[in-house]
């Protein structure tokens, strides 16, 4: 059997790795649903309320199972780690509980009115609707990303003694709720989540502008794909670079707030100064491969460029190193997460200054070359997001909470390998199933397509007739 330890982060670390997935989608895919419906309420072009009912289903279908799935992440705080939840509950538990009181709140009871209601409601509570879902999407990442934060960077708490263990006892709530590290992760979590969208939309409209434009086949709604194409478009041109500039600026935050992380992500051992930024590094031996504090490396890389990095334009900075430090966490996971990360974000400005340019010059929907790259990037914003969130985590270790309290205190005392074990093996089962179904259920609803035109509120006017009693319509 598995550690205890070892199983529960593994499986707290599965959990959250599926979970994400559908967070990223419905807050992403908010301040789309919001423009799209102020579009269709002005009137004019109706592919607008085609984009709006298409993308809704994808938002709901995304909402839901996130939901289920962050319910899991909260009673595993209880199941596998209730020695963290004992320490942290007093700074945990309010975030939490306004998570479920204010945003969730907010957005599932709009949400019904903004997938249902169309034809039930005026313009102007039918937009409000679509606002307060966007609202109550993004209010959640606030107060969850307001917890994670504070394990990074903790503030406004004193330890006490209570029950035998010293606990975190609030003493500047305003000082802990706004701690040095939120601002960073929600603005590059957020614009992470509308670029992952964004890539998702361009890739599925770069493929039907794909089969009608270079294969000559015919596909219903072609004026709609190519419209999912070009807002994408504009969207990757704003958010890609974006994420990288603001990336540089998180990574020096870090490098002063959390040393110890940033020395992992850059594979730096002694503090030294005039630091190179490593393209790639290996160890020299076999022998080192499994040793974490392998010093003997063959690298290619940037001289100056980590301490430039770390410093904000500085090459002769000083970096602490790893050996300063009395643990250190599993630098190759780290490194290679930041790296493969840092590499998808350059990739995706790129991505997005070719779509860009293809456009300006009247060649966006025939370079083939281009539809197919944007195909192959559609899951990669979601990879990037699940990447950054590797650095996050395992560069913390061995600590939960920064220099508080280690991975291994927080664990559940009186939970079992075996009982981590096959915990883990079932939600493994599980969440595979989760995702399949979830892949299954997304295809059926590209593969169907947006509503034709000659269906445009005609259905959504059925549909309400057929709520209404037998006999009474919505015109009376």
């Amino acid at each position: 059997m598995i550690d205890p330890v070892i199983a529960s982060r593994l499986q707290f670390a599965l959990t959250t790795i599926v979970h994400i997935i559908f967070p990223v989608m419905s807050m992403g895919l908010a301040p789309f649903l919001v423009y799209f419906t102020w579009k269709e309420i002005r009137g004019g072009d109706p592919v607008y309320e085609q984009l709006r009912r298409f993308w809704t289903k994808i938002f709901a279908v995304s909402f839901v199972v996130g939901t289920v799935t962050g319910i899991v992440l909260e009673f595993e705080f209880g199941t596998n780690f209730a020695a963290f939840s004992t320490v942290a509950g007093e700074l945990f538990g309010g975030p939490l509980a306004l998570e479920g009181m204010m945003a969730f709140m907010l957005e599932a009871t709009f949400l019904g009115v903004f997938v249902f209601g169309r034809e039930r409601v005026g313009d102007r509570l039918y937009f409000v609707s679509a606002v307060a879902v966007g609202l109550g999407t993004w209010l959640s990442a606030v107060w969850i990303l307001i917890a994670n934060s504070w394990m990074q960077t903790p503030r406004g708490f004193e330890l006490v003694e209570s029950g035998g263990r010293e606990v975190v006892r609030l003493t500047d709530p305003l000082a802990a709720y706004l701690n040095p590290r939120f601002p960073y992760m929600f603005v590059h979590m957020q614009n992470a989540a509308v670029l992952s969208v964004a890539l998702v939309m361009a890739g599925i409209g770069a493929y039907y502008v794909f089969r009608h434009h270079v294969w000559g086949n015919t596909v219903p709604h072609a004026d709609f794909w190519e419209r999912t194409l070009k807002i994408a478009l504009v969207a990757l041109v704003i958010t890609a670079p974006f994420q990288v500039v603001h990336g540089d600026v998180y990574a020096r935050h870090v490098s002063e707030s959390q040393p110890q992380k940033f020395a992992a992500m850059e594979a730096v051992w002694e503090t030294d100064s005039y630091v190179p930024e490593y393209i790639v590094a290996f160890p020299t031996s076999v022998e080192d491969m499994t040793n974490p504090k392998a010093k003997d490396i063959f690298g290619i890389g940037i001289p100056g460029g980590a301490s430039w990095l770390a410093s904000g334009g500085d090459p002769q900075a000083t970096i602490t190193g790893l050996n300063e430090f009395e643990e250190a966490p599993p630098v190759a996971v780290v490194f290679w997460s930041f790296r493969i990360m840092v590499a998808l974000g350059f990739w995706f400005v790129l991505l997005a200054f070719w779509g860009a340019f293809r456009w300006y010059r009247g060649g966006l929907l025939d370079d083939d070359l281009l539809h197919k790259a944007l195909m192959l990037s559609a899951p990669l914003g979601i990879l990037a997001v699940e990447l950054g969130w590797v650095v996050t985590e395992v560069g913390r270790q061995p600590w939960v909470i920064q220099n508080v309290l280690q991975t291994s205190e927080g664990v559940s005392p009186g939970l079992t390998g075996g009982e981590a074990t096959l915990t883990l093996l079932s939600f493994a089962a599980v969440y595979l199933g989760l995702l399949t179904l979830y892949g299954y259920v997304l295809a059926r609803i590209v593969r169907a397509g947006p509503p034709g035109r000659e269906e445009l509120r005609t259905v959504d006017a059925e549909d309400a007739d057929a709520a209404l009693a037998p006999g009474v319509t919505v015109d009376d």
